[in-house]
Order: structure tokens, then sequence, then C-alpha cells
């Protein structure tokens, strides 16, 4: 059976926690946020589209980097409160470090530990 499901935007001031997936692997890529603008614009274009509250503007994964996120699947939790995006990432990189995933900090006993380097260098990149 299927259903008309949209996340509920206004649980969390318009804006719902939305965790990228590799849809092969199951690697963490990255969590953001969408509003419903970013919702919309994900499900026409197959592309994910979050909100980006530093700039308080729509953010198309990719447009600075070209490090896109095609989406596969959509899962809505069961509050719809947060969103599954299973995504196939072009470009290798979804942390703006430069890194596969944003999750490349571990734990140890002794701290934390980076268990991964970068791919690309995000000065180049986006000039910073």
């Amino acid at each position: 059976m299927s259903e008309q499901l949209s996340p509920d935007f206004a649980k969390g001031g318009g804006l719902v926690t939305a965790i990228a997936q590799d849809w092969q692997d199951g690697t963490i890529l990255m969590v953001a946020y969408m509003n419903e603008e970013a919702w919309h614009h994900t499900l026409q274009t197959g592309h994910a589209t979050y909100w980006s509250r530093s700039r308080n503007k729509l953010w198309l994964k990719g447009e600075s980097s070209g490090n896109v996120q095609k989406v596969h699947e959509i899962r809505v939790d069961c509050d719809a409160d947060a969103v599954l995006l299973k995504v196939e990432q072009i470009g290798d990189a979804a942390c703006h470090t430069g890194r596969r995933s944003c999750f490349y900090r571990v734990l140890r006993e002794d701290g934390f530990v980076t268990d991964s380097e970068p791919i690309f260098d995000p000065k180049k990149v986006y000039g910073q």
C-alpha cells in the first residue's frame, strides 16, 4: 500500500534533519537540513538539495565542488521529522573538508583520531 507522505517541517521550525547515506555500501556521508523548498527540489531533480543554515539559502549539493548526490531512495522516519537519502556520491567526496564522509573522526581510548585523508583540497575548490 502506498501513501502520500511529506516530512513534518513544522516540528523543527521549518527544517528537518536529512541524512545522506551511500546507496551501495551504507556509509553515512553527511547530515544536513531540508526545508520544504529543498524537499520539493530534491523530488523534482533527483539530486540532493538542502537548506544551508549558515548561508540562509537553498543549497544544491555539489554546486561549488561538483560533488553532487544523485538520489536513489528516500525514506522518512516514523515521526516524519527526519529524512534518509540513499545517494550515489558523484565526485567521491561529500564533506567540505575534502573527505568522502563528514564522519572521519573516531573516538579511541586516548581521544579522537582522523581515519581518512582528503580526496580533494578544499582551498582549491572553495577558494578559502
